[in-house]
């Protein structure tokens, strides 16, 4: 490659706030925001063996509260931005939960989602499964943020069907969604870990 030149293993590594990679809705309109609140995970802290993929594999327990008027069912998404993949990594992408629900139990989008709103749809998470897959950031990679969203939605159904993509659901969002909650924790697994 004339003229280019590929940074060292220390610059492509860049772990601080100001290089981690933007959320899946930071180019999204701005919306109403709402809180979601969880059991399992506060707020900027490091995510429980039980949200972990090697471990326990369980999306966490979820409780939303505060939605704008209007909204008609939620969906509910887990990203991971800091993923080295280039687009990040789709954990969980679920949708047209009715909006008489604002609680997920612990576990209710993993195994025999016990728990999951009859009508709810899952889509394909970048595990290649349609459930929650938990963290599993490659060992040494740093921290990893593990943003867990809940959506308030215009429609009873947001459109796609069970075989879209997490990208799919997030373009239908982008134009159905009425408000955002947001929750964030991280995980990271230690170099040779």
């Amino acid at each position: 490659m004339i003229g280019t030149t590929l940074p060292d293993a220390e610059e492509r590594h860049m772990t601080s706030e100001s290089a981690r990679r933007p959320l899946p809705h930071d180019f999204h309109p701005p919306v109403a925001s709402f809180t979601v609140t969880s059991d399992d995970l506060a707020p900027g802290a490091r995510l429980g063996e039980a949200q972990v993929y090697a471990a326990g594999n369980t999306s966490p327990q979820l409780r939303w509260e505060g939605f704008p008027e209007g909204t008609k069912s939620f969906a509910v998404s887990c990203y991971d931005p800091d993923a080295p993949t280039g687009s990040g990594f789709w954990h969980w992408s679920l949708f047209d939960i009715p909006v008489s629900v604002t609680e997920l139990p612990a576990g209710a989008g993993s195994g025999a989602m016990a728990g999951l709103p009859q009508g709810a749809v899952h889509v394909r998470n970048d595990y290649g499964t349609r459930d929650f897959g938990g963290a599993a950031p490659p060992a040494g990679d740093g921290p990893h943020r593990y943003v867990f969203t809940v959506y308030a939605v215009d429609s009873e159904k947001l459109g796609p069907g069970a075989d879209a993509t997490p990208a799919q659901v997030g373009f239908m969002l982008r134009f159905h969604a009425l408000g955002r909650a947001q929750l964030i924790g991280e995980y990271e697994v230690p170099a040779g870990g």
